[in-house]
């Protein structure tokens, strides 16, 4: 892979994030980002321009899957898209980062120790990944097509406020992006994640790091989370994680359900 530069990066990443609709300054004041994940509901935001609760259509659920390193995510999220198309169920899995878009290919050096970069401006191009999908993910949504997503804002916030970043301005650019209907955890100690293969290829995998990285996702925590005990035979957990899914999409697909976006109040 072709080397990076710092500079060219930041140059980049200032062209892809400025049409982003984060806000102006991300030094909140810390009672205007609770912690709890406060969600507004889309229809009650004027501007957007996007239905009201009144008129809720079925439409497909978002569905995330979180958890540290080497926590099964990648695995289960596979076999949870062949449980639904299985089914019947427009489904597809998105992964953040997407690697496959110009911020992506930044982000994804950076992983592999071939660049080096600010934690702040790493943190701000992850959040960009994850806006670059925001229009198509409500399209998909809307259109009936469930998205099954390896890892979303909760993974940015967690491992970023773990480097000792402030966790309130961690959340500030996830701020306008959709929330999932349900978060499935996937929880395992950094120990025992540590002992699956590969561990160690990415920067983050460092069992000390990923046990602050745990901590900070125990403080994003809300009732749409789901935790699952990923220590348990592979085939239970999938089984868990399809009764959980499966309720969601029915809800979601026969009765509607408004879009809510994440961390505003």
């Amino acid at each position: 892979m072709k080397r990076i530069c710092l500079f060219s990066s930041v140059q980049l990443f200032s062209r892809s994030f400025r049409a982003l609709a984060v806000p102006r300054s991300l030094n909140y004041p810390v009672q205007s980002l609770k912690r709890s994940s406060v969600r507004m509901e889309i229809g009650r935001n004027l501007s957007s321009g996007l239905t009201t609760e009144s008129s809720v259509k079925p439409r497909g659920a978002l569905i995330v899957l979180e958890g540290l390193d080497r926590s099964g995510k990648s695995t289960q999220c596979a076999k949870l898209l062949a449980f639904l198309k299985g089914l019947g169920h427009p489904t597809e899995l998105w992964r953040f980062p997407d690697r496959e878009t110009s911020v992506g290919q930044m982000i994804s050096a950076y992983l592999s120790n071939k660049s080096q970069l600010d934690d702040r401006t790493i943190h701000l191009l992850f959040s960009a990944n994850r806006w670059e999908k925001r229009s198509l993910m409500e399209e998909k949504l809307r259109t009936g097509t469930t998205l099954i997503v390896d890892r979303y804002s909760y993974s940015g916030v967690a491992f970023s406020s773990a480097k000792g970043l402030s966790i309130d301005w961690c959340k500030a650019p996830e701020i306008g992006l959709l929330a999932p209907d349900s978060v499935l955890y996937l929880d395992i100690s950094p120990e025992r994640a540590a002992e699956r293969g590969g561990y160690g290829d990415e920067r983050y995998e460092r069992v000390e790091f990923q046990k602050k990285v745990a901590d900070f996702y125990q403080t994003l925590r809300d009732s749409s989370w789901k935790v699952i005990d990923a220590g348990e035979a592979m085939e239970e957990v999938e089984k868990k994680i399809q009764e959980v899914v499966l309720d969601q999409v029915k809800e979601c697909s026969t009765e509607g359900k408004p879009l809510i976006l994440l961390w505003s109040s």
